[in-house]
């Protein structure tokens, strides 16, 4: 092999879908390929130019893709693939490729790819299913979570599952019978501002125009205007039933080469016509999903672009509640977006500093955001550590955290984190302390178990770095448990605690509501709820020496491994929690709030059953932790 070859399979094969190419394939494909060095600002290709032979992958570098108009789509970076679409599609580029900084470019043939890439079924699956979002896989075997596409604050790589879920389609597709003119459908769908009019036949799809039918058919004189659109239809058109998924679509658009898909009852185009999905259609999801989100985090150049992207990430949620996307799933990638947002914020508020930090820190999210189960906007909860300095240093050091966190915290609450009613923040100057405080504040709560040091350690214990030195998160994590073992009692405490808000249904099993104040016979799903299965999970999993997890359902799933005998139980606490957190998350983008506070006029029969099943789960976990941890003394 020579070196340039060698060098670039090395770097190839760290990313699909060179990574699934058997190694003799890859390295043919590494000898003919062609290397290019671009200059900032120069064009690779540009729009309207007949497209190349090949296609392209970023070594190192930032290509950009712009319109015609100069907006630019996208920005591809190390290992980013671009051109492939232009190239299966054939004809003219629709975009330009520039060089947004000074670049390395590997050029691969069609030839290549058809002889290496296409006929590996993987490869190409994989292409088919990603191709348009130029998503990438991490090939890091050590990952904890295999997803695709979003890295998060640890470097993880977690996916959207945008391919995975059901595509957004036009309920009210245009249609023309047989009979109509060419002219007609033109008419129409200019009137109803549309790129394609179907065909239908006692509403069955016979056939499809679209613009490129009229440019390339009607314009180029090959028919005339007033000839039956059965004339230049394409036919049989290719139909999905309505759970058609993105993946689905982007491979039968890029199989066909045709760029709308008809939505019928059955999936056939011998039922019903019921909807069309559209390129453009896709182009919308894909411009809403989760990796570019964080993709947008990074390029933004204010603090209003990253309240835009919030209020975006709303939306998301919203899309996967309404497609039943699992609730879990969806707690992680909301949570990769905050932290996005987090470290940007944090970013620019180091900048912003006239002197870069004196020491590494780390920026904790702390309570339900340390737990990743916070998925509306509701207020912040966070900390900082830094590490230990000079005695002599400390109220100086000390001085700039605090800055430095009151610039953090009054961007976090513009994006849209209101601020803590508490002042569970950074900027507080009992929550901005040094590994060492961190240490001695832990001990004093463990070995003084009052109610407010209860209190204090059920939000701080549920910490997750969002940003800075992971080994001073981790130092904390020891000083804790280190504290818990020398004082043992302090988890009888931590249970009489986790039983303080018993299963909430009275004696004739009605509903516990709020008795008086602003929220009156409401019902607070979070404090009676939910609570009672986290303060129980966090109890168990700290009394088994487990410092790895803080969010509930890992640890319950945790629990389930170090007890299989129990394993009935914690499932249901499980799912419990699962149910409980999709259904605060449904009323509060219901009702534009936190959810924890629910009318239960409001509710259906149905939405009352699933409730109380859920408590059932609170009486059991609790009746656990009363006989393990002997609290019938204490009590």
């Amino acid at each position: 092999m020579n070196t340039i070859a060698e060098r670039i399979y090395d770097f190839l094969k760290g990313f699909p879908p060179f990574s699934m190419l058997i190694p003799d394939n890859l390295l043919s494909i590494c000898k003919s390929i062609e290397v290019h060095y671009i200059e900032k600002d120069s064009f690779l290709f540009k729009a309207n130019e007949p497209v190349k032979d090949k296609f392209y992958v970023v070594k190192d570098g930032d290509i950009g893709l712009f319109t015609a108009t100069n907006d630019l789509i996208d920005e591809c970076d190390e290992g980013d693939i671009f051109g492939l679409r232009a190239l299966m599609r054939q004809g003219i580029y629709l975009l330009s490729a520039k060089a947004i900084e000074e670049s390395i470019v590997y050029s691969i043939s069609s030839t290549l790819f058809e002889d290496y890439i296409a006929s590996n079924t993987e490869a190409s699956k994989y292409l088919m299913s990603n191709l348009v979002s130029n998503y990438r896989k991490t090939n890091d075997d050590k990952q904890e979570h295999h997803f695709l596409g979003i890295p998060n604050h640890t470097g993880t790589v977690i996916q959207d599952f945008l391919e995975e879920q059901t595509a957004d389609y036009s309920k009210n597709p245009i249609t023309c019978s047989p009979e109509s003119s060419i002219k007609e459908a033109a008419v129409l769908m200019t009137e109803k501002r549309v790129g394609s009019v179907v065909i239908t036949q006692k509403n069955k799809p016979l056939g499809i125009i679209t613009d490129k039918d009229i440019r390339t058919k009607i314009a180029t004189g090959l028919f005339s205007i007033n000839e039956s659109v059965t004339k230049i239809m394409s036919s049989p058109v290719i139909a999905y039933p309505k759970n058609i998924t993105v993946a689905e679509a982007q491979i039968a658009m890029l199989k066909h080469r045709i760029t709308h898909l008809c939505i019928t009852n059955d999936g056939t185009v011998n039922s019903e016509l019921t909807g069309i999905l559209s390129e453009h259609d896709i182009i919308v999801i894909r411009e809403n999903n989760a990796s570019v989100l964080i993709k947008e985090v990074k390029r933004s150049k204010s603090i209003e672009d990253l309240k835009q992207i919030r209020l975006r990430a709303q939306n998301l949620l919203k899309r996967y509640i309404d497609q039943q996307i699992s609730i879990t799933f969806a707690s992680k990638i909301i949570t990769a977006i905050n932290n996005s947002i987090t470290n940007k914020i944090i970013e620019n508020a180091i900048k912003s500093m006239e002197n870069p930090p004196p020491t590494t820190f780390a920026w904790l999210a702390i309570g339900s955001q340390g737990r990743e189960e916070q998925l509306l906007l509701t207020d912040q909860d966070n900390a900082l550590v830094f590490d230990d300095v000079p005695k002599t240093q400390l109220k100086k050091t000390k001085d700039y955290f605090l800055a430095l966190s009151k610039k953090i915290n009054n961007d976090l609450n513009t994006v849209g984190f209101e601020f803590c009613p508490a002042n569970m923040m950074a900027s507080n100057p009992k929550w901005c302390l040094s590994v060492s405080e961190w240490k001695q504040q832990f001990k004093r709560w463990i070995t003084s178990p009052d109610e407010d040091n209860l209190m204090l350690c059920t939000i701080f214990f549920d910490f997750e770095l969002a940003f800075g030195n992971h080994n001073l998160v981790d130092k904390m994590a020891e000083d804790i448990f280190e504290s818990i073992n020398y004082h043992q009692i302090f988890l009888n405490h931590l249970g009489v605690n986790a039983l303080k808000n018993p299963p909430p249904l009275s004696f004739f099993r009605q509903f516990l509501v709020e008795q008086s104040g602003e929220h009156k016979d409401q019902f607070d799903i979070k404090a009676r709820a939910m609570m009672p299965l986290v303060d129980a999970a966090r109890l168990l999993i700290l009394s088994n020496n487990v410092k790895a997890h803080n969010n509930t359902v890992l640890r319950y799933e945790k629990l389930i491994q170090l007890e299989p005998q129990n394993k009935e139980l914690y499932n249901d606490c499980l799912l419990a929690f699962k149910n409980l957190l999709r259904f605060r998350t449904e009323q509060g983008l219901k009702h534009q709030d936190s959810g924890r506070f629910i009318d239960l006029k409001s509710l259906s029969k149905a939405n009352r059953l699933e409730l109380k099943n859920c408590f059932k789960a609170i009486k059991e976990i609790q009746e656990l932790i009363l006989v393990r941890f002997n609290l019938s003394q204490f009590l």
